[in-house]
């Protein structure tokens, strides 16, 4: 099949959609189906053959984090093209209601539209995403997936319908090979974190908060820091002692991720909310690093309870000390957790994922028929991209 693929989300700053559709991508083509990802990109540099880049996008505040969008007339007339020229068997957008390049599809397409709901939100973000041109472009929706249970109940509680549950996958291979950073994780523990250091929902501040505690108990513990943003506010709040205990590598390339998730003892996912799923969790257990996280209902569903991965009351860092040094003193409870976070991790591989998703696009694939262009559709965009554009709410 030709599949045509959206991506609302800057293709080259770290995030989890992108990544999810980065992966689909790479196994679909492994499949043998032909592939086009239209994403926004900081730069055409180093993009796979397989993305076409709609330009450079904006920083919005959306669901509680920071997310690089693109928008707007120029941005509809990319997508409107891209679409005429793909001749796509089916079209899958992800976060159609993410004001962004995946609603523009909708608009601009006619056709097999498959739809993936990634997050997770609450009634009152929802309403103000939501109006009646946005509605129009979620009715052209043929086939609906979510990633978990949590972006499911978001999309029937809020605007409707109901969805398949298939998860993020993980390409395990990728992990399970790799080699710790050099010097790490060293003769003593180390505890590794990925993620914007300066996005209060990820965390970063409950294991800061956490580290004097944990350093009591293993003085010569390590803090391994992976992510962008500025961490020094809550850095400098620790006694010199203690920060000296912690490395920042700052934003690191996706190649080595693998290598910084395997470096340490324990993976701790300290995030506080608005989270969906958690792919790190298991791409840190294919790596061979025991978790630790906070008690998400979404961590606690990745981790299958505590079968896989311990878990902490959410933004409480005494709880998180507790678990962590209760974890690292007892060694047989590593070695199960090791072996039983890999299989667990396995469960996900994108061999077995890609083959759920291409069971959607079959199901709504029609032979003879292609991803059209809708010009009505095409007109409401241009009005949408317009209020948008005025300040009103989409």
């Amino acid at each position: 099949m030709r599949i045509g693929i959206v991506c609302p989300y800057a293709w080259d700053i770290p995030g989890g959609v992108s990544a999810h559709v980065s992966d689909l991508a790479t196994a679909l083509i492994r499949m043998g189906h032909t592939v086009s990802v239209l994403a926004p990109a900081e730069s055409d540099d180093n993009l796979p053959d397989f993305v076409v880049s709609t330009g450079r996008p904006k920083a919005v505040r959306y669901n509680g984090s920071v997310a690089r969008l693109s928008f707007g007339p120029v941005t509809a007339r990319k997508v409107s093209k891209w679409i005429a020229e793909g001749h796509f068997d089916v079209l899958h957008v992800h976060e159609p209601l993410a004001p962004s390049l995946s609603v523009l599809a909708c608009w601009a397409a006619k056709g097999p539209i498959v739809a993936t709901w990634h997050s997770s939100m609450d009634r009152s973000r929802m309403l103000i995403s939501l109006n009646r041109l946005a509605l129009t472009a979620m009715e052209k929706i043929t086939a609906r997936i979510a990633v978990s249970e949590a972006a499911r109940t978001t999309l029937v509680e809020h605007v409707g319908g109901d969805a398949v549950i298939i998860p993020n996958g993980v390409d395990t291979t990728e992990f399970i090979n790799a080699t710790p950073m050099p010097g790490w994780p060293g003769d003593g523990r180390a505890i590794v974190f990925l993620g914007r250091v300066d996005e209060p929902r990820k965390g970063f501040h409950v294991l800061a908060q956490a580290a004097p505690d944990i350093v009591k108990h293993f003085p010569d513990i390590r803090f391994l820091i992976a992510g962008p943003g500025d961490a020094t506010e809550e850095i400098e709040k620790l006694p010199t002692h203690i920060a000296s205990h912690f490395t920042m590598l700052g934003l690191i390339d996706r190649r080595d991720k693998p290598s910084v998730l395997t470096s340490g003892d324990i993976y701790v996912a300290p995030n506080t909310g608005g989270e969906s799923f958690g792919i790190v969790l298991l791409e840190a257990m294919a790596s061979g690093t025991p978790v630790v996280a906070s008690d998400l209902e979404a961590f606690s569903r990745v981790l299958d309870g505590e079968h896989s991965g311990h878990l902490f009351t959410n933004e409480d860092s005494d709880s998180l000390a507790t678990v962590i040094c209760t974890t690292l003193n007892d060694a047989n409870e590593l070695q199960r957790l090791k072996a039983s976070g890999l299989e667990r991790a396995k469960e996900f591989d994108w061999a077995t994922v890609a083959k759920r998703i291409e069971t959607v696009y079959e199901s709504v694939h029609r032979p003879g028929v292609v991803v059209e262009p809708d010009f009505a559709g095409q007109m409401l965009g241009r009005i949408g991209t317009t209020r948008a554009n005025r300040g009103d709410a989409l």
